[in-house]
């Protein structure tokens, strides 16, 4: 009986696995995430191009992609567009003001300013699969070029499994190394680059807030609950919200978001979306404290009302 036990587990394990509605599987530069026995994204952390970690491609429930592929692929879609901000790839995390470092504009193939910082992978935490959810854990160090650490990160991201949604919550703690001046400014912080097709600038898209301004005109810099960029590629109207935990610093977060194809939740930029140079937002955090964000993002069908993201950003809210 005791030799059969181990057996028995095992198969009791690969039940379960092949039972999973997320899977999660750990490499060692990059995470593959399936949902629904097919991939769904992947988070690439280490790499000779990876100068800060990101989600890509991420996709709807129906198996489309809505960020852009460029400069990580090439697709015909996109050959005729411009090939503009290499360094906004897929989903990430970044500010471009961290004790004067940039670590928002670091592609790797730009020329090698002194002020560009790297984010680099420290560990890989907690991987798990499930039939509702999965999630990982990783942690980076931001430091600059020379290698002297700024600050570490520490991430957790979750992936839902739902039959019309594809729901992901991105949790980063930021505890200082070193005293951290975050500046004000507009590169920041959590960040998504969609699909051409979907740019509100000679696109499909279009960009709502939780107040209901429209548009880069209208709420670009404005604090809001959440921000949705919906348009129609092919035959199918898809979008993507980000929304604003309730309990990140200086909520409701400013919204840098641009009509070709970037939105941003920002919460270090006041004067630089305001142009009210009394309006210092920089923030000093001393050695060992930390800030915490937390952001949900749904991919959905239809545009911002048929998704009802007002109701799902209550629900949200509300810790469900």
């Amino acid at each position: 009986m005791k030799r059969g036990l181990p057996v028995l587990f095992a198969a009791a394990w690969l039940a379960l696995s092949a039972a999973a509605q997320v899977k999660i599987t750990p490499g060692a530069d990059k995470i593959d995430i399936e949902i629904g026995g097919k991939p769904y994204s992947t988070f690439y952390m280490r790499g000779e191009e990876v100068t800060k970690p990101y989600l890509w491609p991420v996709r709807a429930a129906t198996g489309t992609y809505v960020t852009r592929a460029f400069p990580m692929d090439k697709v015909a879609e996109e050959e005729k567009g411009p090939k503009d901000h290499p360094h906004q790839r897929g989903i990430w995390f970044a500010h471009d003001s961290v004790n004067g470092i940039d670590f928002w504009n670091n592609e790797a193939s730009y020329k090698e300013p002194p002020k560009r910082g790297v984010m680099v992978l420290k560990k890989v935490g907690q991987v798990k699969s499930g039939k509702d959810q999965g999630s990982l854990a990783a942690t980076f160090d931001w430091t600059d070029r020379q290698g002297n650490v700024v600050l570490t990160e520490d991430r957790v991201m979750t992936f839902h499994a739902d039959p019309t949604l594809r729901i992901i919550d991105v949790d980063v703690t930021l505890t200082s190394v070193q005293t951290v001046v975050w500046g004000d400014s507009k590169d920041g912080a959590f960040g998504i680059r969609l699909r051409p097709v979907l740019d509100e600038q000679g696109g499909t898209g279009k960009i709502v807030n939780a107040d209901g301004l429209t548009g880069e005109r209208q709420l670009w810099g404005k604090p809001s609950n959440w921000c949705d960029y919906s348009g129609t590629i092919g035959d199918e109207k898809v979008g993507v919200a980000i929304l604003d935990n309730p309990e990140n610093p200086r909520h409701p977060v400013r919204w840098h978001a641009r009509g070709y194809g970037l939105f941003a939740a920002n919460p270090f930029g006041v004067a630089a979306f305001t142009n009210d140079k009394s309006q210092n937002g920089a923030q000093t955090v001393e050695p060992g404290r930390s800030l915490r964000y937390r952001y949900r993002v749904i991919v959905h069908s239809g545009d911002v009302q048929s998704a009802d993201i007002a109701a799902l950003y209550a629900q949200y809210s509300s810790g469900k």
